[in-house]
């Protein structure tokens, strides 16, 4: 159980749950998250530092938003790594590729495509709306190791088999909306995170002695619930 500020992100805290699990040698072997814990970073360290599957889905492959219809995603560009070098659709090599970092130090490449390949290919409107004369076509990279774990995992989470795998996570939102309705754990009646965070275990231990209870007694799981406009739907 982690008690945070309300500006403290969810990827802010992947990899102090690992740590915080391994200190006390309860990691899991696959942990099944939503899309605010996950991003390449943390699936290869999750993996590498912990051993741990860190199950979750990542962002679609996507273009520029203000690019319209069709387009050409990265993954349809082939990526040397040891040459530096990326090679478009339609056969032609990048001209630049330079190591940056974004604020938050995460390093990344940059590359570029020359604006007189992409001036000239057939294909321009479903790749680029480069407009800064300097430049074709542009790419974002992570480095490889994250970029390769991403790309596989976009892959992985279109299939059948890891949409299976991932039901799971369905079983732990049924676990916070019955501490929100059973214990209003989204509110808290104390001032203070210390005393906050003592409220959260307890809400904890009591879903824990309620869901005891309620294997004991073999109570049958609640039936979901279906809306007012559902129910007029199935009468008609």
């Amino acid at each position: 159980m982690a008690t945070t500020d309300a500006t403290v992100t969810d990827t802010e805290m992947t990899e102090k749950i690992h740590q915080g699990l391994a200190a006390r040698e309860l990691l899991p072997g696959e942990h099944a998250v939503d899309a605010g814990y996950v991003t390449a970073a943390h699936i290869v360290t999750a993996r590498d530092e912990h051993g741990v599957d860190l199950l979750g889905p990542v962002g679609p492959d996507t273009c520029h938003a203000n690019h319209p219809g069709e387009h050409f995603a990265q993954s349809a560009f082939t990526i040397d790594w040891e040459r530096r070098q990326v090679t478009c659709p339609q056969g032609a090599t990048s001209i630049s590729w330079s190591d940056q970092r974004k604020a938050s130090g995460t390093p990344l490449a940059r590359i570029h495509f020359a604006v007189t390949d992409c001036a000239a290919c057939p294909l321009r409107a479903k790749c680029t709306t480069a407009t800064n004369g300097k430049w074709g076509r542009s790419l974002t990279l992570l480095p490889r190791e994250q970029q390769e774990v991403l790309a596989q995992r976009r892959e992985e989470q279109q299939t059948e088999e890891w949409k299976k795998r991932y039901d799971i996570r369905a079983g732990v939102e049924g676990t916070i909306s019955q501490a929100v309705r059973r214990t209003g754990i989204r509110h808290t009646r104390c001032i203070g995170l210390a005393k906050t965070h003592l409220g959260n275990v307890l809400a904890a231990t009591a879903i824990n002695i309620i869901r005891f209870d309620a294997w004991f007694t073999e109570t049958p799981l609640g039936q979901t619930r279906t809306s007012h406009l559902a129910r007029l739907e199935l009468a008609a």
